[in-house]
């Protein structure tokens, strides 16, 4: 599958519902584990070096936990709920790695809206095949249409 260019939609809180979704798939190369490395500041060997990733459990590099994570982050700013979209937690469980050349698939599905907050708990999966490598939560507060109190987040 080639990888899912994210056109960019804006939804307000409004317009969400229970069980929508969004997906994207991206494929890891090297140079995107190179470049998160660089960007992040983790160079841990096992994402840079096959030489060190040989001699661990795994036999071969692999990539960071919290890049195949970004791509969660891409969903909610680009598609679900948007642009406006502001975070407030997110957790993930790391279930399997992420090789080189491994397609991720990404999912993002609205579980629950709390109308009072604009708040929306999103259920994240990400899948390499049919095996999940990570899930979790996200929390976000949602812009509305409606005017309402300003409050924190």
């Amino acid at each position: 599958m080639a990888d899912t260019k994210l056109e960019m939609r804006s939804l307000f809180f409004e317009d969400m519902t229970t069980g929508m979704s969004e997906s994207m798939s991206h494929t890891v190369t090297d140079a995107d584990i190179k470049s998160f490395a660089q960007l992040s500041g983790d160079s841990n060997p096992i994402h840079l070096s096959e030489e060190f990733a040989a001699k661990t459990f795994l036999k071969t590099r692999i990539a960071h936990g919290i890049y195949t994570a970004s791509f969660i982050s891409a969903v909610i700013g680009m598609r679900l709920p948007g642009p406006g979209a502001i975070y407030i937690s997110q957790s993930l469980f790391f279930k399997a790695p992420v090789r080189l050349g491994d397609t991720i698939e990404v999912k993002v599905e609205v579980a629950e809206l709390m109308g009072e907050k604009c708040r929306a708990r999103l259920a994240c999966t990400c899948k390499v095949g049919d095996e999940v490598v990570l899930e979790g939560e996200a929390w976000v507060k949602v812009p509305s249409k409606l005017p309402r109190p300003e409050k924190a987040a």
